[in-house]
């Protein structure tokens, strides 16, 4: 089994430590994060750190970079207090990885790949159409986490739409079904398969 102290981690070709700690917590969740700039100009991003934070009341959360470069999404947020989550699947994998790339703020990542843009209600974020998990989010806060440098930006589910084949009776997101991609480090894709549902576990008498 390969090992690897603190020290030989630090000592890394960047390259290779940078896919090393990306991979090693495991799968990623995989999101394309639409906002909106005040300019009217659509942004979406892939984002691999969305997480739950909490059901009472419905809280996600995700990792931004250090914000010494522009970051679109991050200002658009700022500005306009909204953003969307859309759930990556497998047909607009290598569309939604091609968001990664740095174009000016005055270029929709829309108009550069074959993902498109839709709105629901009065809300001004475009979600990407066809995603079969979409969330209206509302920026709650931000926490620095000045150990690495990064933010915290936690934001609350103000609509939640699943595609009905996907949604149980006990209301689980059965992933599998919409084909919905993880991310395994930086740039590799997977598409994981529902193997089984466990119970509640309680203390064996």
């Amino acid at each position: 089994m390969a090992s690897f102290t603190f020290k030989e981690i630090q000592d890394l070709d960047k390259i290779y430590k940078i896919n090393l700690i990306n991979s090693c917590s495991g799968f990623k969740s995989a999101n394309l994060l639409g906002s909106v700039s005040k300019e009217g100009i659509a942004n979406v991003a892939v984002f691999s750190s969305v997480t739950h934070l909490g059901s009472n009341p419905p809280t996600l959360g995700f990792i931004l970079r250090p914000t010494t470069v522009p970051r679109d999404t991050y200002k658009n947020i700022k500005d306009s207090g909204i953003f969307t989550i859309n759930h990556i699947y497998e047909d607009i994998i290598e569309d939604a990885h091609h968001t990664s790339a740095k174009y000016p703020k005055e270029v929709s990542e829309f108009d550069v790949t074959n993902l498109k843009e839709e709105y629901k209600g009065n809300f001004k974020a475009p979600f990407v159409k066809g995603s079969p998990v979409q969330m209206s989010m509302k920026f709650v806060e931000e926490v620095y986490i000045s150990s690495n440098d990064v933010m915290l930006i936690v934001a609350e589910i103000q609509e939640l739409y699943i595609h009905d084949e996907l949604l149980q009776e006990d209301g689980l997101i059965n992933l599998s079904k919409g084909n919905i991609a993880t991310i395994n480090g930086l740039d590799t894709y997977a598409i994981p398969k529902f193997k089984k549902q466990l119970s509640y576990q309680r203390p064996k008498k």
